[in-house]
């Protein structure tokens, strides 16, 4: 499994090529975030911001960021061009987002790497995850990134193999146009192929082929108002 299978950098993030190998496991990637961005000369000026938006460290906005009234940016931060920031946006520190994204209103996001045209709308936490080019976030989706045993994540690979990703914190792998539905949970070490799909309000954890479809059928009954 390499993360070729799942996404190709785009040219947008050329700029951090090195630090992101396409035949390692996709999750390996996470590992390289934080280097990348240390490795990064941040050097452009920095653009003026809102009076209500608070930038601190070391942060890269493209001219062509649209900024909100509010929103919080802790570095180190790099947004790419003509990416949108949504009011009440929490940034807080080695996050990566290529070109034309929506990063939402009150969403959440740290040590994660979002490729061109993600959008991740409105009440996302995205954490320790990497989206591919296109993925899309339904309202309030969910990266759960840490096991209640506070174990190393594992995966359970196609085969039957379990693979130790040695890392205690880790989200969810979602490939390119893969689509995530309306308040859905993505458990730790989720990995989602290429247009693969999660239906709302439904909890999915380990490895979604590309192009399927994972979905739960809940039972809705109805009784007559007794007011």
């Amino acid at each position: 499994m390499k993360a070729s299978d799942f996404f190709a950098l785009p040219a947008s993030l050329a700029p951090f090529e090195s630090a992101f190998p396409t035949n390692v496991p996709p999750w390996e990637w996470l590992r390289g975030i934080a280097p990348a961005l240390a490795a990064h000369k941040f050097d452009q000026p920095m653009r003026p911001v809102p009076p209500g938006v608070h930038v601190e460290g070391f942060v890269y906005l493209h001219p062509s960021v649209i900024l909100p009234h509010t929103a919080t940016i802790i570095g180190p931060v790099w947004i790419g061009a003509n990416t949108e920031i949504r009011p009440g946006a929490f940034l807080r520190g080695n996050v990566i987002v290529g070109e034309h994204c929506i990063l939402g209103n009150s969403c959440e996001y740290k040590n994660c790497l979002l490729m061109n045209r993600v959008q991740t709308p409105h009440f996302n936490y995205v954490g320790d995850s990497i989206l591919g080019n296109g993925a899309h976030f339904g309202a309030g989706v969910i990266c759960s990134n840490v096991r209640l045993d506070n174990k190393n994540v594992t995966i359970a690979l196609p085969g039957g193999t379990v693979a130790d990703t040695g890392l205690r914190k880790f989200g969810a792998v979602v490939g390119d146009r893969a689509e995530v539905g309306c308040n859905a949970v993505l458990q730790p070490g989720t990995l989602l192929g290429p247009r693969s799909l999660v239906m709302p309000l439904t909890a999915f954890g380990g490895c979604l082929a590309p192009a399927t479809i994972a979905h739960s059928r809940q039972q809705v009954s109805t009784l007559p108002r007794r007011d």
